[in-house]
């Protein structure tokens, strides 16, 4: 049997083993799905970039890049060392050495190398926009593997470059790294969250970008507000909001301060932030950029949804609905993770001001979509609501809700 068969049915049982349909697998790696189907059957060989992919994304620790290493080469893997050594290697190796590999082809030399990089780009920011969007209706974990990949394959690509082509790659590369931080708190490990992020500051600075480092604190700040420290989260804040920073990054860090205040119940600094917020996203004209958008995509109008937010945590509940259901209903339908992040809120909002089967129709919407979108913070709104809706035993709505409600939470509780 030829090494093509062995990767094939080797890649089939580790898709299956994720209970992944091979649909969900060729658009979680942007490959066509006939294609994948043909590999598997054994019919079309794997390029490096598909297995280095496949292997990332089933976290098959270099099997399955050395699988087709070794059918390229019609070698066993005896008497090969790259191919001993790829079989070795841990994961994050084996992507480092595929990553090395492409520089090998062609990437090293003066104009050559500005050329292919800058063929690239397009590419890479193609499928950044991808993975963001696919986040929106997928789980964090299945995720995190393309995304870790394509962070070192963009910097590692562009590793022996001119500078002037180097930098808006490595800056590229920054935000597949705070990407896949974000994706890591979503997933429940801030520890790893911090880690990407800071990686993400570094990736910049050596783009040339002396902004960034700024936003990560604003980043941070999300960490400790979701933790409940809410003197963290505004300390942290106050230093991303210095004049000399662009507007959409103080923009985004007053309104993190304001949910800070609204924490402890500040009201005065809580709408005095949200007011600044306002003021700098109506000045931001970060739109107009080439480069991916700093904050959230999927929200119209960042402040008014964060008054919404702060207005239940200060206790005006009433308040908070009526902004939350407008600023709500403007998120794109397929936006599934931002309509379940701001809708358990709006869901809350409601349920406290006794709109209990109001609540409960919203938030039997969103519980019905929290399987594709799991989600570490979302699932503290998710247990508030699930509090709040407790006081209310004797509505039939509260009632029906209850089953579905316990099966998204009882996974969270250790």
């Amino acid at each position: 049997m030829s090494m093509n068969r062995h990767f094939g049915p080797e890649l089939r049982r580790l898709r299956l083993e994720a209970k992944l349909s091979l649909t969900e697998f060729s658009v979680a790696l942007n490959y066509d799905k006939g294609h994948l189907s043909k590999v598997e059957r054994g019919e079309r060989s794997a390029s490096p970039e598909l297995a280095r992919r496949c292997d990332a994304f089933l976290g098959a620790n270099g099997e399955l890049q050395c699988l087709a290493i070794r059918a390229d080469t019609g070698s066993d893997g005896a008497g090969s060392p790259n191919s001993t050594n790829l079989w070795s290697m841990g994961r994050r190796a084996v992507l480092a050495a595929g990553t090395g590999s492409l520089i090998d082809l062609g990437l090293r030399h003066g104009s050559t190398a500005s050329a292919a990089v800058g063929s690239l780009l397009p590419s890479f920011r193609t499928q950044f926009d991808q993975l963001r969007t696919l986040g929106q209706s997928t789980a964090p974990k299945v995720l995190l593997p393309l995304l870790e990949t394509q962070t070192r394959l963009v910097a590692g690509v562009v590793a022996d470059t001119p500078s002037a082509t180097r930098a808006p790659a490595l800056r590229l590369a920054s935000r597949f790294a705070e990407f896949t931080g974000l994706m890591a708190q979503e997933s429940g490990d801030s520890r790893t969250a911090l880690g990407w992020t800071g990686e993400a500051v570094a990736l910049a600075r050596a783009g040339g970008d002396a902004h960034f480092g700024s936003y990560a604190l604003v980043r941070r700040a999300l960490v400790t507000l979701y933790d409940g420290d809410a003197t963290g989260t505004v300390a942290l804040a106050r230093r991303a909001q210095h004049d000399g920073l662009p507007p959409r990054i103080r923009g985004l860090a007053a309104q993190r301060e304001a949910q800070g205040h609204a924490l402890v119940g500040d009201e005065r600094d809580c709408l005095r932030c949200l007011d600044a917020a306002r003021d700098l996203f109506d000045r931001d004209d970060a739109s107009s950029s080439t480069e991916p958008l700093i904050g959230t995509t999927h929200v119209t109008d960042p402040a008014a949804m964060t008054t919404g937010w702060c207005l239940y945590d200060l206790g005006r509940t009433k308040a908070a609905a009526e902004v939350l259901d407008r600023e709500c209903r403007r998120v794109p339908p397929h936006a599934l993770r931002t309509r379940a992040r701001y809708g358990f809120r709006r869901a809350l909002a409601h349920a406290a001001s006794g709109e209990v089967e109001h609540a409960c129709a919203i938030a039997g919407e969103l519980l019905a979509v929290m399987p594709a979108v799991p989600s570490a913070t979302v699932d503290r709104d998710v247990r508030r609501l699930a509090r709040e809706l407790s006081r209310f035993r004797s509505s039939r709505a509260v009632r029906g809700l209850q089953p579905t409600l316990a099966r998204v939470i009882a996974p969270t509780r250790d």
